[in-house]
């Protein structure tokens, strides 16, 4: 009786979930991500920065609602059917970022996975990139959660 020693893939491999704003295709890890929702009743608050859209009721839990548009100084659309909410647990508190569309999962290699190029890291919105993923269908730019909140934010955001 013979045995087939498996191959292990010894390449990181992180699996992402692939979202849209406008024709600009992003993706965020999927270990980062609750779930995806659709866009229901979000109540406004008052004295929190621009990008912050309101408050949720995410069964029994309040959601901070983020417009990630704004968020990267995107100009604003207004919510249709491919609308979604891709909720994530962020540094304790928990926050739906508010999409155009999601599309797929995909899987993504360590190999696959560049730097963001010097000339795009100059852009104010860099910091919130982590790097750009290489995909046979063409390119993903990886959001890095850390980066898009800064302390003090979280602190508004959180109440």
């Amino acid at each position: 009786m013979s045995y087939h020693s498996q191959i292990v893939n010894v390449d990181n491999t992180i699996q992402v979930i692939v979202f849209n704003l406008g024709e600009e295709r992003y993706g965020v890890e999927i270990s980062q991500v609750k779930e995806i929702i659709l866009p229901t009743q979000i109540t406004r608050i008052p004295n929190v920065p621009g990008f912050v859209e309101g408050v949720l009721n995410l069964r029994g839990q309040i959601a901070a609602i983020i417009n990630l548009r704004k968020r990267l100084g995107k100009e604003s659309k207004k919510n249709d059917e491919n609308t979604r909410i891709i909720v994530v647990e962020y540094n304790n508190a928990t926050i739906g970022m508010m999409v155009d569309s999601v599309s797929e999962v995909k899987y993504l290699s360590s190999q696959n996975i560049e730097e963001i190029p010097r000339f795009l890291a100059l852009r104010d919105d860099s910091r919130f990139l982590k790097g750009v993923g290489k995909l046979e269908d063409g390119l993903l730019t990886l959001m890095d959660l850390k980066e898009l909140f800064s302390e003090d934010e979280l602190k508004e955001i959180r109440g």
